[in-house]
Formats: C-alpha cells, structure tokens, sequence
C-alpha cells in the first residue's frame, strides 16, 4: 500500500503467470495495481489472477478495468474479472490485433471490452483523477495514466526502472516507443513515481538521462 491524498491510496501486489507472442512462452511476474479509497476503486490490468486481483479490491466498488495494453500477460482475465466485479474493460482501439491473439476464438467470436481509450481520456476515482496517456511503441495502443494528486504515472511495459519496454515483437516499434516516453512521460516533473508492469518503481528524473537523447 503506498500513496495517498484525500483518502486515496495505491494497492500493489505481484501475480505470476505466462506471456505469450509470436510462438514463445515464458513465465512471467506481473505487477497488480488497484487505485481508489475504501469504497470505490479502479483495477490496473488484469494479468494472471481473477482471485490475486479481488484480494486487493476487497469488498470496493470497482468502477473500471484500466488495461495498459493487451498482450495476454496484460489482459488475460479481464473479461473473467469483468464478470465478477460488472465493471468496464477500457482498452485503447490500436490493440484490437494484441486483443483479438488472446480473446478471439478461431470462429471469430469472443470477448470485447467495453470503453476505448484515447489520449486525454480520464477516469475519477475516490475524487482523484487518473488521466491516459497513448504511448506507443511496446504495443500500438499502449496507454499510461498518470494520476497527478498521487505524483505517479502507471506505465505498464512502456517505462521501466533502467529504460524503455521491449520492442523485438510483432507490433513494437523502439523508435515509437521512445518518441512516445519523449514527449509524454518526460513532460511529467522529475519527480513523479514511476508505477511499472513488471519489476521495482522508479522516477521520471531517474530514467530522464538515459532517455532524452
């Protein structure tokens, strides 16, 4: 549990699974982050764990299922977690071929999700505001939101501690993504904690060195 204004706290917790793309499988960490305050919340991803999720919901109101992006690692659960909680899925349009790897069946049916995102887009949640950020260049519609009361940016696999996401498969681009932490994530103050998909926080200011160039 970390950061708070006005009653708003950040929850956090680790869920273990796979990722799978372009004919490869590995075992993957996944970090779970749950934004609100003791009666409503928003769920940030959903990777491996329906279950791992609800823990850290608890008996709140779910207002919405935020996906970064939607690599299976990503977004595996959200339409089992949607059925739980009868919360939204919002996905930005530019994943739907990301989307359709894990969610379409070979009849072409399955799942969609419920709300697109787009650049601007923002969600209220417990009276704080988180605010998407379309960055592209890990996955087309890769999203971050930063939510500025809190002094953080949640940046799924676009940020991590030590520089940009992947960009060796399909529908990456490291030019993209690097344009993208340019001119939106180092926009934010120096000081703004980095909340990342996988692996241990970090700030803006840390990262702004190895990647203004």
């Amino acid at each position: 549990m970390s950061g708070a204004a006005g009653g708003v706290r950040i929850d956090h917790a680790v869920s273990s699974g796979t990722f799978s793309l372009d004919g490869e499988t590995h075992q993957v960490d996944n970090n779970l982050w749950v934004v609100g305050d003791d009666t409503e919340c928003v769920v940030i991803d959903a990777p491996h764990s329906v279950e791992d999720i609800l823990a850290l919901v608890g008996e709140r109101t779910v207002r919405a299922i935020l996906l970064t992006h939607a690599h299976d690692d990503h977004s595996r659960v959200a339409p089992a977690l949607r059925e739980r909680v009868v919360a939204p899925i919002m996905l930005h349009p530019d994943d739907k071929p990301l989307w359709d790897l894990t969610h379409l069946t070979e009849d072409g049916e399955g799942h969609l999700w419920d709300v697109d995102l787009g650049d601007g887009f923002e969600i209220l949640v417990g009276g704080t505001v988180l605010r998407a950020l379309h960055t592209p260049g890990h996955a087309p519609g890769a999203v971050c939101f930063h939510a500025p009361a809190l002094g953080c940016v949640f940046t799924g696999d676009t940020l991590f501690q030590g520089g940009p996401g992947a960009t060796g498969r399909s529908y990456s681009d490291e030019d993209v993504i690097k344009a993208s932490i340019r001119e939106k994530l180092l926009a934010l103050p120096d000081e703004t904690v980095v909340h990342t998909g996988h692996g241990d926080d970090t700030t803006i200011g840390a990262e702004r060195a190895g990647l203004a160039g």
